[in-house]
């Protein structure tokens, strides 16, 4: 069995408002593999931080899902917290049910019940999290270009010019692509070649 903790934001009043996020903590308390379910006024905050990584702690978590706002804002927050808690960061989960859910809503309990239901497609999901590591990977600082007509000559000196090593490829013996095929180009009508 997973041990799953849930924490329902209440952003202020961005969520709040419009979303029963103490009813949501209730219920998620009840779902299969929920351990600990609460709600915070801001999740996001050194004290809703700080509430992650001591449940963690107090409560043994294995996972963690937090319904909060979008994950571009704040999944990076959240998975620090998870780290510094002494969890692994990948089997954190979030439910945005600020975006997808109490700002495209007007009334109260249907909103309450997508949140609801945000959250438990959260926590099946952790439940099926693995812990992962980070790596990196060296890379060879240079481009390759293939084509050597106007536009490859072009990108070619670009990246150059941005200090990369460049390595410049066609198919035909001479640059210049179908450029050279023509006479005088427009608007100057300069000789191509």
């Amino acid at each position: 069995m997973k041990r799953v903790g849930v924490f329902i934001c209440h952003c202020g009043t961005n969520i709040a408002a419009t979303v029963d996020v103490k009813k949501v903590a209730e219920v998620a308390g009840e779902m299969q593999d929920v351990v600990y379910a609460t709600d915070y006024q801001y999740m996001c905050s050194e004290p809703g931080q700080d509430l992650i990584k001591n449940a963690i702690k107090e409560h043994n978590l294995d996972r963690v899902v937090v319904a909060s706002c979008t994950p571009r804002l704040h999944e990076p927050t959240f998975r620090k917290a998870c780290h510094d808690g002494g969890l692994n960061q990948f089997l954190f989960e979030m439910a945005n049910i600020r975006e997808q859910d109490a700002w495209v809503h007007k009334d109260r309990e249907a909103a309450t019940v997508k949140a609801i239901d945000l959250v438990r497609s959260a926590v099946a999901k952790a439940t099926k999290n693995e812990p992962l590591e980070m790596g990196s990977i060296p890379i060879e600082r240079r481009a390759l270009v293939i084509g050597a007509g106007i536009a490859g000559m072009q990108a070619a000196i670009d990246v150059a010019d941005a200090g990369y090593e460049v390595v410049l490829v066609d198919r035909e013996p001479t640059i210049g692509g179908n450029m050279v095929k023509l006479d005088k180009t427009f608007p100057t009508l300069d000789c191509s070649a």
